[in-house]
C-alpha cells in the first residue's frame, strides 16, 4: 500500500534560495516541455513521448545556466507530469467530455517538485535532516515515524513560504481487530454527517467561522496598490486567513475519518458528484467548506489500511424512499422530517437516508442488514 508522509521543514535562507531556485527551475522545464509538445502536434502533427523531451535537457542545460541549480531527475519529473497530464487531456476527449488543454503555470500555480528515486537527489539522514541535491542538509522534524519503504520525495511549498517534505512510501496494511459496528452516512449541511447508526458529527463551518475576518483583510488589500510592500504585507495576511482555515479542514478530516475508521468495520458513504452540486450558487460556497470529499478520501485508505471496507453508493433518492416499507415519498429539501404515509415511520429526513445509505451498501456487497 502506498502512503505518503508529511513533515515540515526548516531550511536555512540560503537553503530557501535554493529550494526556489529548485522550484522555478523544475517549473521553466515544465513550460517548455508543454510548449515544445504543443507545437509539435500543430505543426508538425507529431506526438512526442516523454522519452523524446527528455533528450532536450542536455540542451536547454547548455542554453540556460540557471537550470543546472536544479538535480537532473528533477527536471526529467517536471517533464513527465506534462506527459501526465496530456493524456489525460486526451483521455478525456476520447470519453466525450470536453476539458481544457493542460496550461502553463505561474509562480502560485506550481508549488512542487520531486525527487522520484530514493538514494539518487537525497537521502534521509536521520530524524532531524534530509539530504537534498543541490540545495543541502535540511533539518525537519519527524514527529512520527516513517513506517514502510522510501519510494519518492516530494517538496511542497503553501501560500505562505513554508516548505514541507513529503515521503511516498510502500508499507504492509495495519489491520485493526474486527468490530461488530456498521453505519451509513448522510452527508450534508445543516449536520455534516448523519450516521445510520451512531452520534452525527456537527458541521463546524470554518470558512464561514473566518469569513468576516478574510473579508476585511481583502479590502484592506485592495486599498494598496499593486507592487508595493504594503500591498504584499496585506495580501500575504490573507494568504494566513486561507491557511489556517486549510489546515482546520484538514485536521477535521483526519480526526473524524479515523475516529469513523477505528469504530466501524463497514462504511457507506453515498458517491456524491461534488462538482456539479456546486453549480447551486446559492449552496456552493457551503458544500465547498463543508469539504465532503475530503473526508470521503481520508477515510478510504485508513480503511484500507486498517482492514475495513468503504463502500460507495448511488445517491439518488436515499432522501425520498423510506427506510421503513422502501416506499418512495417526495419531499421538498426545506422538509427535515421524513414521515412515511405507507407505514407510519416517522423520523430525522438525514437519519432516514443514513439508513438506506446502509442498505444499499450492504446489498452491494452480499451481506443482509
Amino acid at each position: 500500500m502506498i502512503l505518503t508522509f508529511k513533515y515540515r521543514l526548516t531550511p536555512t535562507p540560503a537553503q530557501r534560495t535554493a529550494l526556489t531556485r529548485t522550484l522555478d527551475a523544475a517549473r521553466w522545464v515544465y513550460n517548455k516541455t508543454l510548449e515544445v509538445r504543443r507545437d509539435s502536434w500543430a505543426e508538425q502533427k507529431k506526438s512526442m513521448s516523454k522519452y523524446d523531451t527528455h533528450g532536450l535537457l542536455p540542451g536547454w542545460k547548455a542554453e540556460y545556466p540557471f537550470l543546472q541549480d536544479a538535480f537532473s531527475q528533477v527536471l526529467q519529473e517536471a517533464q513527465e507530469r506534462v506527459d501526465l497530464a496530456v493524456k489525460a487531456f486526451f483521455r478525456r476527449v476520447q470519453a466525450g467530455e470536453t476539458p481544457g488543454y493542460p496550461r502553463f503555470r505561474g509562480r502560485e500555480g506550481y508549488d512542487s517538485f520531486a525527487f522520484p528515486q530514493p538514494g539518487f537527489g537525497w537521502k534521509l539522514l536521520d530524524n532531524e535532516r534530509v539530504r537534498l541535491s543541490k540545495i543541502g542538509d535540511v533539518k525537519l522534524k519527524l514527529h512520527r515515524p516513517l513506517d514502510g519503504t522510501l519510494k519518492r520525495l516530494i517538496l511542497t511549498r503553501d501560500r505562505l513560504g513554508n516548505w514541507y517534505a513529503c515521503f511516498v512510501v510502500e508499507a504492509e496494511p495495519r489491520v485493526l481487530p474486527p468490530s461488530p459496528h456498521i453505519t451509513g452516512i448522510d452527508l450534508g449541511l445543516a449536520v455534516f454527517a448523519t450516521l445510520a447508526h451512531g452520534p452525527p458529527i456537527d458541521n463546524p463551518r470554518f470558512f464561514r467561522r473566518d469569513e468576516l475576518d478574510l473579508a476585511r483583510a481583502q479590502r484592506q488589500m485592495a486599498t494598496f496598490d499593486k507592487d508595493t510592500p504594503k500591498r504584499a504585507r496585506a495580501k500575504r495576511k490573507v494568504q494566513h486567513i486561507h491557511q489556517r482555515i486549510k489546515n482546520r479542514r484538514n485536521d477535521f478530516a483526519h480526526q473524524e475519518s479515523r475516529k469513523l475508521v477505528n469504530r466501524y468495520q463497514v462504511l457507506v458513504f453515498e458517491d456524491l458528484n461534488v462538482a456539479n452540486m456546486v453549480k447551486n450558487h446559492s449552496l456552493a460556497k457551503s458544500i465547498s467548506d463543508a469539504a465532503w470529499s475530503q473526508l470521503v478520501r481520508e477515510a478510504t485508505y485508513k480503511a484500507e489500511w486498517a482492514g475495513r471496507s468503504l463502500v460507495l453508493v448511488d445517491p439518488k433518492y436515499t432522501s425520498q424512499d423510506c427506510s421503513g416499507c422502501g416506499e418512495r415519498v417526495p419531499k421538498a429539501l426545506s422538509v427535515r422530517v421524513h414521515d412515511c404515509p405507507h407505514c407510519g415511520l416517522v423520523l430525522d429526513r438525514d437519519l432516514n437516508a443514513a439508513r438506506n445509505i446502509l442498505a444499499r451498501g450492504l446489498a452491494s456487497i452480499g451481506i443482509n442488514p
